[in-house]
């Protein structure tokens, strides 16, 4: 058996998530039905460094993938890309070490979401429409609050009683690129919801409707506020799953230039 690191995009409107799922079409389920296709076999293993949720979208999602093949890595690119849909891509596949493992020895995941300040006739499923004026400088002194090793136990769909709601957030800036505001969030890892929930709430105090002393206290007691801000899908892009070696980077262009 030969193992590979793979690096993908794909958009994720039309599937319900990364991982696979009973009665549901998933990125992971597509691939694996692709890989099986190219390969005439079912003994492999593909396994992804983050599960993206329903809608969410991937730039540089990173995927270890273990089979038994003679195929050269670009061929075996090109084969599984040919029995792919449209909306999932492998953009590279490269030899790995047996031990390499995907999620495990990942060290940072990054996050871009979009917000649009205005209405787009051909953006809708990339971007946060949101309609009333927002502060930047406030968005950015809220950001600000969220850096460092804290407990996210506010921000997630998870329950804290089964597992550590503890992370690190490394980056959480903010650039203005035409009428789009691009969200950046580098971290050790993300719970359920977290990163949605996270721009939610810094875009509530752009709005003016929420203080930074409210933010505060989200990281004083558990709060269920956050979850009612949840942004939508949409807007959120798994950049970059960084790896030993790796440098931070911030070369990945707004997906809608026309905005």
């Amino acid at each position: 058996m030969a193992r590979f690191k793979m690096t993908l995009e794909y958009e994720g409107t039309r599937y319900s998530g990364w991982q696979v799922q009973n009665n549901a079409r998933t990125v992971q389920g597509d691939i694996i039905k692709a890989v099986e296709a190219v390969t005439k076999s079912r003994e492999f293993e593909v396994y992804g460094a983050g599960r993206t949720d329903a809608g969410v979208h991937a730039l540089g999602q990173v995927a270890h993938l273990e089979v038994r093949t003679q195929l050269a890595p670009q061929i075996l690119r090109m084969k599984i890309n040919d029995e792919l849909p449209a909306d999932i891509n492998i953009l590279r596949i490269d030899k790995a070490h047996q031990n390499f493992h995907a999620r495990y020895d990942a060290l940072s995941r990054q996050y871009v979401y979009q917000i649009s300040r205005r209405r787009s006739a051909f953006a809708k499923r990339f971007v946060w429409w949101v309609k009333d004026s927002l502060e930047i400088e406030k968005m950015r002194a809220a950001a600000a609050i969220f850096t460092g090793k804290r407990d996210f136990r506010s921000f997630t769909a998870d329950d804290p009683d089964e597992k550590s709601t503890t992370t690190s957030i490394e980056e959480f800036s903010m650039e203005e690129s035409g009428s789009l505001i691009l969200v950046r969030i580098r971290g050790s890892h993300f719970l359920w919801k977290m990163v949605r929930q996270m721009v939610g709430v810094i875009t509530e105090v752009g709005r003016g409707k929420m203080t930074l002393g409210n933010v505060h206290e989200f990281f004083e007691s558990a709060s269920g506020i956050p979850a009612t801000l949840t942004a939508p899908p949409s807007g959120l892009f798994l950049e970059r799953v960084y790896y030993k070696g790796d440098a931070a980077v911030h070369d990945t262009e707004p997906m809608m230039r026309v905005l």
